[in-house]
């Protein structure tokens, strides 16, 4: 061998035994090719589960509102536009009649047939849990509760669990007084207190489904 070569092999420690075995070891690896420019991976190595919806985080789904609109005075349901505008929620109107509203892809409305509570239904069978429900009409509201949903009345009285019991308790007292004949008035016009109050209502709903 040249004089030169062993000094170079005793200088770097290279031994041809040792070098001879790692490639006899190497001789029964098997290792799977992959595409074009990627690094070839063992068959010992789990393959990658893409993610869904190209590795993006699924998107929540955004609180519907619903307004029982044949009863809802027009000032409550500007407020509603307003929001629906400035959040981007939707909002649907459902009705007896034919609705104008504004020109927006959040804001529509549903006619529905004439009836004893069709609009009603249409709004139940339409809710998911989360929605929210503009309303004055009680029987409604405990379906919605009872469904998962939120209700506010016209006036900014939120409906919950905890009172929606005793209000058509009480419904249902004032109805029995007006079948006997007991003069039991009505509810006082809607004025500015009454706007004030569904408008604050209202944001701090939203305020609570935004954090």
């Amino acid at each position: 061998m040249n004089p030169a070569l062993q000094r170079l092999r005793a200088e770097i420690g290279f031994d041809p035994a040792a070098f001879a075995a790692r490639v006899d070891g190497l001789e029964g690896l098997r290792l799977t090719p992959g595409p074009v420019g990627s690094e070839p991976r063992s068959p010992e190595a789990p393959p990658k589960t893409p993610r869904r919806n190209g590795g993006k985080k699924p998107k929540e789904r955004h609180m519907h509102i619903w307004v029982d609109a044949d009863a809802c005075p027009a000032v409550i349901k500007e407020i509603l536009y307003r929001a629906a505008q400035r959040l981007g929620i939707p909002v649907t109107l459902v009705a007896n009649q034919p609705l104008q509203t504004p020109p927006s892809p959040w804001i529509r409305s549903v006619r529905v047939g004439h009836g004893f509570d069709v609009a009603d239904n249409h709004i139940v069978e339409h809710l998911k849990p989360g929605d929210l429900v503009i309303t004055g009409d009680i029987p409604l509201a405990a379906q919605v509760i009872d469904r998962g949903g939120d209700a506010i009345n016209p006036r900014g009285e939120r409906y919950t669990p905890e009172n929606i019991r005793g209000r058509l308790a009480m419904r249902d007292l004032m109805e029995e007084l007006r079948s006997a004949g007991t003069p039991t008035g009505g509810p006082p016009p809607l004025g500015k207190t009454e706007r004030q109050a569904f408008a604050n209502a209202l944001d701090r709903l939203l305020a609570q489904r935004r954090r």
